[in-house]
């Protein structure tokens, strides 16, 4: 969940560090803090909030220096104080440690070393990482070397950096169940949590696995086990630009990342199909292509916005491909017994690919004999490199904590899927794929006349940006787009809302209804058109407020909707990603109005790499 970002090589290493850290921010905002050699010394300034905060600490201070780490927190073990703000020292100062993860024998650990005399100043678990190498530094004077030796003895996830005045032209890093990336530049190294902190210094990366330690010095990177056995590791070619990890005029990553749906979506779909002859050409799937006609079952794990983009995906595997899929929280899959077998495909789906309830249920699923397929966005995660096949989805980086480009990519490789499902069982023939790709193509130009409804739903949000709850009701296909709608509303603006299937209503949210709640119906001409239009009658028989979001211009909906919002005619398969770019807007428009922090809301993060 936090950042952490490192740097070796020939320039001031603080603006290098701050670079980073901002870029980092949406892992954590909770405290930050910086570590430098300068003058043949360890120097750390920390500060609680956000990066700025930290650059106000700076202001004035000597900050030379060309060797450095960088922290920001999303606190876990700890307040958000200063004290409990990385980089956490040794008792003699002399050694720093940043640390992203949990270290979950911290407390035993702790307690030894207080025995052997060590003083602890803060209330988190890394700084036992400081205290245990500060022990291991006395038996040796390579560095690399007591951190494997610390390292053994610890039960958890991390990514951590470390710099000591005893070796001060060098970093050493390890990871294990966190993400962490090395960058390579000339006469310059990096290490971060994620790629947009060093991409504007290069664009070549290793991908450190589990249980690999690396050091940094100016005159390279040496990748090596937690044993010590040598590791060649594949340099990575990172294709992102630095100003796709920028606002581009947007007051907003989040508003930014809404605009670009339609660039997304066709990064997304593009070269993977032949409208003739239908044929589809998923790059990532050789390694499961064989199995895809003998699986009889599917489970998609995903957590938070990327289980409700699962729940979209079983409607339509479900329904074009005929196969049973069951949709499960990563956090809840690992704690139960599953019934899987080596005729269950198991599908992962993260926009990061770190995301470590979902990991870690997929590694589960291996285990007992499933083949496993990640839907991912970064390039390189840990996801996609131990999944046995990986479908990406060319979002670029999402640097909003409240995901929206992602998810909508997330469909549409969900829908590639569910044609390329279709095809290899027999269900779908080349006239009928044809057919539905032909809809998809159609789909970005779409995207963009949603998104040309911004200014009404931000005079819409001048209307409901004070009311305290809301509710959002769909059916089918869309109903996890009104538990989607509902989450970035709860997520951006802290009012309360609920997301249902419309037809549960009278089972208990009617109860709710008022003229003080805005009901968001989501209502397509579809198969439930007439059922929604009974559910809306009775929203207002009991006097509440509805908005209704539409590809219809029925005459009986624009009598009883108090608010319409008019999207394109799609398919019913694809509906589902017109009818989200409403709501993400609207959400967006409330939670500026309301003045909330929009790219990094309270108490979360975008990168869930904790339990």
């Amino acid at each position: 969940m936090c950042g952490i970002v490192g740097y070796v090589g020939h320039k001031k290493v603080v603006p290098v560090l701050l670079e980073g850290l901002k870029r980092l921010e949406y892992r954590g905002y909770d405290s930050a803090g910086l570590a430098i050699i300068q003058q043949n010394r360890i120097v750390v300034y920390r500060s609680v909030g956000k990066i700025k905060e930290l650059e106000n600490a700076l202001w004035g201070r000597d900050l030379s220096g060309e060797v450095g780490l960088g922290h920001t927190r999303w606190a876990t073990h700890g307040r958000p104080t200063e004290e409990n703000a990385h980089p956490h020292s040794d008792c003699t100062g002399d050694l720093v440690v940043v640390h992203n993860g949990i270290i979950e024998n911290y407390l035993a650990l702790k307690e030894k070393l207080q025995q052997e005399d060590h003083h602890f100043t803060s209330e988190t678990d890394t700084e036992v990482l400081a205290h245990l190498i500060e022990t291991q530094l006395r038996d040796t004077t390579d560095l690399e070397i007591a951190v494997r030796r610390a390292l053994a003895g610890v039960v958890g996830s991390y990514a951590l950096g470390v710099l000591w005045r005893g070796d001060p032209h060098r970093i050493v890093a390890a990871r294990s169940g966190s993400p962490l990336v090395v960058g390579l530049g000339d006469g310059e190294f990096f290490i971060a949590s994620d790629i947009p902190a060093i991409l504007s210094h290069t664009r070549d990366v290793l991908f450190l696995d589990d249980e690999e330690v690396v050091a940094l010095s100016r005159d390279g990177v040496n990748v090596t086990t937690l044993t010590g056995e040598p590791v060649q590791k594949k340099v990575e070619k990172i294709f992102w630009t630095p100003m796709m990890a920028e606002k581009s005029g947007y007051k907003h990553f989040m508003l930014k990342e809404i605009y670009e749906q339609p660039r997304a979506i066709r990064d997304t779909i593009r070269g993977r199909f032949s409208l003739e002859g239908g044929h589809l050409y998923l790059e990532g799937l050789q390694a499961v292509q064989d199995t895809l006609s003998t699986i009889d079952r599917i489970l998609l794990v995903a957590c938070g916005t990327s289980w409700h983009a699962g729940l979209v995906g079983k409607f339509l595997i479900e329904d074009l491909a005929r196969i049973p899929v069951e949709v499960d929280y990563g956090s809840e899959f690992r704690y139960r017994d599953p019934i899987l077998d080596e005729r269950t495909l198991v599908i992962a789906i993260s926009q990061s690919g770190e995301t470590l309830d979902t990991l870690v249920s997929m590694r589960e699923a291996r285990r007992r004999g499933c083949k496993s397929l990640a839907i991912c966005n970064v390039v390189g995660s840990t996801l996609s490199r131990e999944s046995d096949g990986v479908l990406y989805t060319h979002a670029g980086p999402e640097i909003g904590v409240a995901s929206t480009k992602a998810f909508t990519s997330q469909l549409a490789a969900l829908y590639l899927l569910a044609l390329a499902l279709g095809r290899a069982k027999g269900r779908l023939d080349a006239a009928r794929t044809q057919e539905l790709l032909g809809e998809l193509i159609h789909l970005p130009q779409q995207m963009e006349q949603v998104l040309s409804l911004g200014p009404a739903l931000e005079e819409l949000a001048g209307h409901f940006h004070a009311a305290s709850n809301f509710l959002y009701l769909g059916r089918g296909i869309n109903y996890p787009i009104a538990l989607e709608g509902a989450l970035k509303l709860k997520e951006i603006s802290y009012i309360h809302a609920e997301g249902y299937p419309a037809g549960e209503m009278k089972h208990g949210p009617i109860a709710l209804i008022s003229e003080e709640i805005p009901v968001v119906f989501l209502a397509p001409k579809d198969r439930t058109f007439e059922k929604v239009l009974g559910n809306i009658e009775e929203v207002k028989t009991r006097n509440g407020i509805v908005i209704a979001l539409s590809d219809e211009t029925d005459s009986r909906l624009m009598a009883k909707a108090d608010h319409l919002i008019n999207i394109p005619h799609t398919s019913p398969h694809l509906m589902p990603l017109l009818l989200v770019v409403p709501l993400q807007l609207l959400a967006y428009h409330i939670a500026v109005r309301k003045g909330c922090d929009v790219d990094q809301p309270r108490n979360l993060a975008k990168s869930v790499t904790v339990e």
